[in-house]
């Protein structure tokens, strides 16, 4: 491979990219924006208190302990309201998420049911409430006790795990699109026809290709881990830099899938189209936007398959799991299966010439 062919078309390559205004803004740029917006949302991660209406005097609140009643007032946000079918019209229309009130020794407590989440909580904490005060009445003291303990440090904010997330989904679509555009872009213009006739070979063209998209992704790594450390906190675990190799990966295993549109389709349009089609509802499926523990088991089971998935675990793992280098072993092995198959059937479907 000749040094000085490869380092005139990286950069070549490279100052078409920088040249492309769309190909920057949706590689870095709109990547950044996700993260700027995901990380102003998240800086705050207070939860939220339950806003309690109480109807009249609820006598069971008033003879809470002190130790109980600073814990009441830290996780419900009460307001007193003489009116029941006002209380009531307010947790109705959500401006309220519960009314309580008194019925002879009874605590009745009306919930809507539009938020069954945010209803479950609040009936298990008012529970454990009344629960309270009837020991505290009965006069004999509770044999057992809770204390939590989070498994993370207690440092670790929700920037931690939007990150890895969106810096896999901008490492992935910038990858796809520009393998899968340059592909169609250089063969409508019969640009690979002079390269598979230059005095280059096809080995020192590609080398220039896979160097400018890694040196890309790497540059976004940095902007998005300088960005969070400098605007949200961002602090990553000891065995970061292992997150690395494992970008590269991951980013070869994209340009694989882009290299897979660009062989399948006939315009540079359709090409993108393909590769957005590839990598935006992979995105959804893989933990880029949302944790998929929310998400149900069978969908949780169809993300495995998925390359993306195996890239935002592994860098999760290092970035901000606490794990150890090997963490990324596993998913580097996977996606350098699934980037193999996929160049082999991009190669086996390329064509010179758009037919």
């Amino acid at each position: 491979m000749s040094t000085r062919a490869f380092t005139s078309l990286s950069r070549a390559i490279l100052l078409g990219f920088l040249r492309d205004r769309s190909a920057v803004f949706f590689a870095v740029i709109f990547p950044l924006m996700f993260l700027v917006l995901l990380g102003s949302i998240f800086s705050d991660q207070r939860q939220p208190r339950v806003e309690l209406l109480e109807i009249g005097s609820v006598a069971l609140f008033d003879a809470l302990p002190a130790q109980a009643r600073s814990e009441f007032e830290t996780a419900f946000d009460v307001r007193r309201v003489d009116d029941r079918e006002e209380a009531l019209a307010a947790v109705r229309s959500g401006d309220a998420d519960v009314a309580v009130e008194m019925q002879g020794e009874r605590l009745v407590a009306h919930y809507t049911q539009t938020d069954p989440v945010r209803a479950a909580i609040t009936q298990g904490t008012l529970r454990a409430f009344v629960d309270g005060a009837n020991l505290a009445l009965s006069g004999t003291p509770p044999r057992f006790s809770l204390e939590t303990r989070s498994v993370e440090d207690d440092s670790l904010q929700a920037i931690q795990f939007v990150t890895p997330g969106l810096l896999g989904w901008a490492v992935a679509m910038s990858a796809s699109f520009g393998a899968a555009a340059t592909l169609q872009g250089w063969r409508q213009s019969k640009l690979l026809r002079r390269i598979q006739l230059a005095p280059v070979s096809t080995r020192t063209v590609v080398a220039a290709r896979v160097g400018v998209t890694v040196a890309v992704a790497l540059g976004q790594m940095a902007l998005f881990l300088a960005l969070g450390v400098a605007a949200f906190g961002l602090e990553l675990t000891g065995a970061w830099p292992a997150a690395i190799p494992l970008l590269v990966v991951g980013t070869l295993c994209f340009m694989a899938v882009g290299l897979l549109a660009g062989a399948v389709t006939r315009t540079a349009e359709g090409a993108v189209n393909m590769a957005n089609f590839f990598v935006l509802p992979m995105a959804f499926l893989s933990g880029s936007f949302f944790p998929l523990d929310v998400a149900p088991r069978w969908l949780q089971t169809i993300s495995q398959v998925m390359p993306l998935r195996h890239l935002n675990d592994g860098m999760l793992d290092v970035m901000a799991r606490g794990e150890g280098a090997g963490a990324v072993l596993v998913p580097i092995g996977i996606l350098t299966v699934f980037a193999t198959v996929i160049t082999l059937l991009a190669a086996r479907l390329f064509r010179w010439e758009a037919t």
